[in-house]
């Protein structure tokens, strides 16, 4: 077969309605996994609706590759094309769908109580994904998750969604004589939607009370809005907010 009839059979792989059914498939997807990182988000676990949603649609993609991928090794009445009579058109595609988690693990870092990376390596492997796509002759299909996957990134990074967003931070506080701090202090965590990691409270001999906190929130908290708090229930000693990532 001449390399115009080959390109002619690999444009023509798929009808428009085809298409149309694959890109179904993959909103679908989104639109599971999205539902399944809510709940997550919900309990403020580290891998939220942006994980989960990139996750579903890059399994989806390869479940679709796998299936569809590898029409173009027969021509149009079933016969098997030139050199590929004995081979497995996917045993490359599987390795590649295993041997990317490798990679992806190697961006997942621990910091303290802290998980970052889970989104860069749900995005690895939709990447991988994509690239199997586009190598399988599924243009079409790859520009398609592409452009979803990279709208979807966007738009989640520039509006607040869910627990992938949240930031890590470390707030500590001394403040005299505190009185009804400790109340104050969980309507504060309350009202900023606050999830804390991690507490722990010192009472001085002269009266200071000493607040070390780790928190996981939607925005970090500045020194000003601590102190601000701060200064309606007792004489503030010193105040620190810090970024955990």
């Amino acid at each position: 077969m001449s390399g115009t009839i080959l390109a002619e059979h690999l444009n023509s792989q798929f009808s428009f309605w085809q298409n149309i059914e694959f890109f179904a498939r993959l909103i679908a997807a989104c639109a599971c996994g999205a539902l399944i990182g809510i709940e997550r988000s919900r309990r403020f676990k580290e891998a939220g609706i942006r994980t989960h949603l990139i996750v579903c649609c890059a399994s989806a993609l390869m479940m679709i590759v796998s299936k569809y991928g590898f029409v173009d090794i027969v021509d149009a009445s079933g016969a098997l094309l030139n050199g590929v009579r004995g081979s497995d058109g996917s045993r490359i595609a599987a390795q590649v769908v295993s041997g990317i988690s490798f990679l992806g693990a190697g961006v997942i870092f621990k910091h303290g109580n802290s998980i970052k990376g889970l989104t860069t390596a749900a995005g690895l492997w939709a990447t991988a994904g994509i690239g199997l796509a586009i190598g399988a002759g599924m243009y079409i299909l790859g520009a398609f998750t592409t452009a979803l996957v990279t709208i979807l990134q966007i738009v989640m990074h520039k509006f607040v969604v869910g627990a992938d967003t949240l930031s890590v931070c470390r707030l500590s506080f001394t403040v005299y004589n505190g009185s009804g701090l400790q109340a104050a202090w969980n309507d504060f965590v309350h009202q900023h939607r606050m999830q804390v990691v991690e507490c722990s409270i010192r009472y001085h001999e002269n009266g200071n009370v000493s607040y070390d906190a780790t928190v996981r929130t939607m925005r970090e908290i500045t020194v000003q809005e601590l102190d601000a708090f701060l200064q309606g229930y007792g004489e503030v000693c010193d105040v620190g907010c810090s970024s955990l990532g």
